[in-house]
């Protein structure tokens, strides 16, 4: 494949070095406080934490600008304002907020609303196993709504393994009774253990827009730039010879989520000598529906480090024992 890259994709090292701020022990103190106050009233301290990252968190601010910059079409990275920056910490932080809500099951206290349904109905029905693509891009969360309606409905997620000890601690901090299957990637068996929850009809989760900084990356443009996506959860999906739906769970202020479903690739019946071309295609779409949806919802975008950076090339064995 001559677009792939042996490189560290723009912000992989980044995200990794500089993960988000928080640890257990405040998780477990935020839950106690938001299911003890309740949604209204514990959301005041939003305010205080979008404050918080806009006047002590410089490196953040300027992902933010640069990132606003384009989807807004700023003129320049100077033109976006105060209010711009603290409108999009706000929305992570109401997105992190409304996690302790959804993972004790209380959904009566959004709006939530299902675009294209029938796509994730069908699948269902079929008991097919499909992989479900999505990016750090409003909330992935919002699935178990989805879930309480349709019981049949089994989602694992495939994570690094360092993310999935991260969400499982997470998990245990927010609701310990929360069943949720996580797949750590890097183990032998790894894709064994994605195979045999495909053929059970599982839907399998993939974030598509982060890798650890040491595997292969496609270009592709977004938003008006280049930037380099990790391979390997498209590469997975069509190994395995799965289709593939884009998810993206989109906040929308207030108590309302707006929950999307697209159709993104098809890899069933694809030959393996079109797998490479098959593969980029697929993450083409993949960048033009992150796109089209970080234009419809602009401050839902929660990658906070340098996305379009180009990619340094990868020391080879000789320079790295030299340095």
């Amino acid at each position: 494949m001559t677009a792939e890259r042996n490189a560290t994709p723009p912000g992989s090292a980044e995200w990794q070095q500089n993960p988000e701020r928080s640890n257990v022990f405040m998780l477990r103190v935020m839950t106690w406080i938001s299911l003890q106050l309740g949604r209204r009233a514990s959301r005041i301290v939003l305010y205080g934490i979008a404050a918080y990252f806009l006047a002590f968190a410089p490196r953040a601010r300027r992902m933010s600008r640069s990132y606003l910059r384009r989807v807004l079409r700023m003129p320049s990275a100077a033109a976006v304002g105060w209010r711009h920056l603290f409108r999009h910490f706000l929305s992570f932080a109401s997105a992190i907020h409304d996690r302790v809500y959804l993972l004790n099951d209380r959904f009566e206290l959004f709006d939530i609303r299902v675009h294209n349904q029938a796509l994730i109905d069908k699948i269902v029905a079929d008991g097919q196993g499909v992989f479900l693509i999505g990016a750090h891009l409003g909330s992935f969360e919002v699935l178990r709504a989805i879930g309480r309606k349709q019981p049949g409905l089994r989602v694992a997620m495939v994570m690094y393994e360092e993310n999935a000890r991260k969400i499982n601690a997470a998990l245990g901090a927010i609701n310990p009774n929360a069943q949720q299957d996580i797949i750590a990637l890097g183990h032998v068996d790894s894709m064994i253990q994605v195979h045999e929850l495909l053929a059970q009809g599982t839907v399998v989760g993939m974030l598509g827009d982060r890798s650890l900084g040491n595997d292969d990356t496609h270009p592709v443009e977004f938003l008006g730039d280049t930037a380099a996506l990790p391979l390997g959860p498209f590469r997975m999906a069509a190994i395995l010879k799965r289709p593939v739906l884009f998810m993206t769970g989109l906040y929308r202020g207030g108590n309302r989520y707006d929950i999307h479903f697209e159709a993104l690739a098809d890899f069933s019946e694809l030959a393996p000598r079109g797998r490479a071309q098959a593969v980029q295609a697929a993450m083409t779409r993949y960048a033009a529906l992150m796109a089209q949806y970080c234009d419809s919802a602009p401050y839902n975008w929660f990658n906070f480090f340098d996305f379009w950076r180009a990619p340094e090339p990868r020391k080879s064995r000789h320079s790295a024992e030299i340095s």
